[in-house]
């Protein structure tokens, strides 16, 4: 039987970028995560530039950073072993990649501020450095999932 967690065909110095990666990952996701979740009505005037008001909206743009915060538990899981968490990096990578291209659906409809761009940048950022990883691993023969 293969074991999923042998880290033992990366580089020492590979091994750290991986884990690198997905710790600035996590970082990026709380660095949302957490204002939005304490402060959701500024967190929605930011990137939408409008005021939020509506009870119900800011329980669910809540909900939406929740999301987040918890996506970025699961990077800092990934950091602690990248060949075994590759699961949370296909959806944590899925999640980022519909939610850029949500957010710009959004933005060249003029639904959000510029802020939004940094928002969306960032992830296409994360998203193509996961596919890297992803490609690394499938390279040295381990299973994706």
């Amino acid at each position: 039987m293969e074991m999923a967690a042998d880290t033992s065909e990366l580089g020492k110095r590979e091994l750290g970028l991986m884990r690198t990666l997905f710790i600035v990952a996590a970082i990026w996701n709380f660095a949302g995560a957490i204002p939005g979740l304490t402060d959701t009505v500024a967190m929605f005037e930011r990137e939408f530039g409008s005021a939020l008001t509506n009870p119900v909206m800011i329980a669910i743009y809540r909900g939406a950073w929740g999301t987040a915060f918890l996506y970025g538990i699961g990077f800092l899981l990934v950091a602690y072993n990248p060949v075994r968490h590759t699961g949370i990096v296909m959806i944590g990578g899925l999640g980022k990649a519909l939610f850029a291209l949500n957010l710009l659906f959004m933005f060249l409809n003029g639904w959000t501020s510029n802020f939004a761009m940094v928002v969306i940048l960032g992830d296409v950022v994360f998203v193509m450095l996961m596919l890297a990883y992803f490609w690394r691993l499938k390279k040295l023969g381990h299973k994706l999932i």
